[in-house]
C-alpha cells in the first residue's frame, strides 16, 4: 500500500514565530521555554506541523493495514486550555517518571499540562528523552 498523506504534515512556518503569536501571555512563555527543553533534550530543530504543532524529528509507520505514513517523534502544541506533550509511544511504562512529574492528565500519546509550573522540567526531559529512544530504536528516524 502506498503511504498516504497525513492531514498533519511538515510546514516551512517557523515554530518561533508561532508560539510568538500564542495569545495568552502564560501559554507563550511557557511554549518559549518548552522549545529550550525540547532542544536541550532532543538536539533536534524544531518544525512545524500543521498550523500548531511542534515537532522533533520523523518517523516512518506502517500500520497492520498497510496504511504508512510520516509524523514527528516527539513535541508539543500550546493549546488554549493546557499544552499538550506528544510522546509517541504513549506512558504505559513511564508510572513512576508520571508520578513524580506533578500536576497532569494524560490521553494515549498526549501529556496534558495546565502550565509549566505544576510541574518538574526535570522529570518533563526524562519522559521526553524516553519517548525519544523508544521511537529511535522501534522505528525507522530522521533527525534535522
Amino acid at each position: 500500500m502506498a503511504r498516504a498523506e497525513n492531514k498533519t504534515r511538515q510546514t516551512a512556518q517557523s515554530p518561533q514565530e508561532f508560539v510568538a503569536s500564542v495569545e495568552h501571555p502564560v501559554r507563550r512563555a511557557d511554549a518559549e521555554r518548552l522549545l529550550e527543553i525540547f532542544q536541550t533534550t532532543t538536539n533536534l530543530a524544531p518544525r512545524m506541523w500543521g498550523p500548531s504543532l511542534i515537532g522533533y524529528g520523523r518517523y516512518a509507520y506502517k500500520y497492520e493495514s498497510g496504511r504508512e505514513g510520516e509524523f514527528f517523534m516527539t513535541g508539543f502544541s500550546p493549546r488554549k486550555a493546557n499544552l499538550v506533550i506528544y510522546v509517541m509511544p504513549g506512558y504505559l511504562d513511564l508510572e513512576e517518571k508520571l508520578a513524580r512529574l506533578g500536576k497532569h492528565k494524560i490521553g494515549k500519546s498526549c501529556l496534558y499540562i495546565n502550565k509549566l509550573a505544576d510541574i518538574d522540567e526535570a522529570v518533563l526531559a526524562e519522559i521526553i528523552d524516553f519517548g525519544l529512544q523508544y521511537m529511535r530504536g522501534k522505528y525507522e528516524t530522521w533527525e534535522e
